[in-house]
């Protein structure tokens, strides 16, 4: 069974240098949370299961070679998988499209070479050579969240687990579902722990998905069950979605060996990958509703109390009264103001904005000696605003959509002065100043 799964970059056939596919190895203390593996992000083309028996002077030359044969054999397999039909390629080829390769077992003696190993192919340049489209569709960001029980005790990012580790390392670029993985440090221990997986409240997870940027979901649960250390090893797994734990599938899968606890943990994940990507075709992983519509903004005491001051003052208001005479839809009225000098039209602006209800007095049309015409907005009926100028000792003469006011001189209106004559072509009566 499998004891270790790692990536080993190769580069040119002479070097021999084993690294992580995926970058650097963070150290990461005994106790703490988060993963030692770095995330693998990468979205190459992948070939297991190529069984290798090489042959040669050395153990290194052995090794070597079996890596040669593995990245020719698995090119063989992908073409055959991508294309139908087998396709070759050199060596100088291989080494340029090939990202890494798979250790899923091997064997090294003095001069022979036994194993079974995986190859990582450049997905861009393997799909330009063979001619293939690489463009996959994914699903709307997921959050994963990998629950492992073990002892009794669950945990997911509390303290570092053997499942979120086979999360980490699993090579997610070819499969329909955008992962959104953690690396289990910094605040995800609180913010996603065993804890939360139980709670369905929409506004929390509203919260922690707008953290990761995420849009759902996914919580990936295995129970670890050890017969004796060392011993058999059964694990429990189960794929769900959403808040209210939807479950989209469960399994369970056996080892002889705990020292293949890994090896039985990826192979979990690819089947559960399997059914988050059949479910996502046959339409079951639909967002929830309310972790997309968020609920509006509570408003500041500052805005209550101004909204609570806005109210009251409304509700205070003085009805204006309605005139038959006035259009709602034409609150500006024209008065015609009698302006002899400066200081009589500042006098008879200031008045006019005076008036309660009145918004803007503006002069539109100015003739000191004669009659300017001043622009009014007024909030009620062109009698209301007659009956205000006189109640303030102006003399007003009113016609259709027009006043004309002028200073009183017995204070009030005194007598009724005449109408005021309405203009005609050739009329001698007509106001002269315009």
């Amino acid at each position: 069974m499998q004891l270790s799964r790692f990536s080993l970059t190769i580069g040119l056939a002479s070097a021999l240098a084993i690294a992580s596919a995926a970058g650097g190895v963070f150290a990461q203390g005994a106790g703490q949370g988060g993963s030692a593996v770095p995330i693998d992000g990468s979205g190459s083309f992948e070939v297991s299961g190529v069984d290798v028996d090489i042959k040669a002077t050395t153990a290194d030359a052995a090794r070597q070679g079996g890596w040669r044969l593995a990245q020719r054999k698995g090119w063989e397999m992908l073409s055959q998988r991508l294309t139908g039909k087998k396709s070759t390629l050199s060596d100088s080829a291989l080494d340029a499209i090939v990202n890494g390769i798979v250790v899923e077992r091997e064997q090294i003696g003095p001069s022979r070479y036994i194993a079974k190993l995986g190859v990582l192919f450049d997905r861009g340049k393997a799909g330009a050579i063979l001619g293939v489209s690489t463009a996959v569709t994914r699903s709307p960001p997921m959050l994963i969240v990998p629950l492992e029980y073990s002892g009794g005790v669950g945990r997911v990012y509390e303290r570092e687990t053997a499942w979120a580790r086979a999360w980490n390392r699993f090579r997610s670029g070819g499969s329909t579902i955008d992962y959104v993985r953690l690396q289990g440090t910094g605040p995800d221990a609180l913010l996603v722990n065993a804890g939360q997986t139980l709670r369905r409240g929409r506004n929390w997870w509203r919260t922690i998905l707008d953290q990761y940027g995420a849009s759902d979901v996914l919580i990936a649960e295995v129970q670890i069950r050890r017969d004796y250390p060392g011993g058999p090893v059964v694990a429990v797994f189960a794929a769900m979605h959403g808040p209210d734990r939807q479950k989209i599938t469960s399994f369970a899968l056996r080892v002889d060996n705990g020292d293949a606890l890994d090896g039985l943990l990826d192979a979990g994940i690819q089947r559960i990958d399997q059914a988050y990507q059949q479910a996502l075709a046959g339409g079951l992983l639909h967002t929830d509703r309310l972790l997309v519509a968020h609920p509006p903004v509570p408003k500041t005491p500052e805005q209550l109390a101004a909204e609570a001051a806005a109210a009251a003052a409304i509700a205070n208001a003085t009805p204006i009264p309605e005139d038959s005479t006035t259009t709602a839809t034409a609150p500006t009225l024209t008065v015609q103001v009698e302006t002899p000098n400066v200081g009589a039209l500042t006098a008879s602006e200031s008045a006019i904005r005076g008036v309660p209800g009145v918004r803007s007095a503006v002069t539109t049309s100015l003739a000191l000696g004669g009659i300017s015409l001043t622009r009014v907005d007024y909030a009620g009926g062109q009698a209301a605003l007659r009956a205000a100028l006189e109640a303030r000792g102006w003399q007003v003469q009113e016609g259709a959509g027009v006043l004309r006011i002028r200073r009183g001189t017995g204070g009030g209106s005194g007598t009724a002065p005449a109408p005021i004559p309405q203009p005609t072509p050739q009329g001698a009566g007509a106001p002269t100043g315009q």
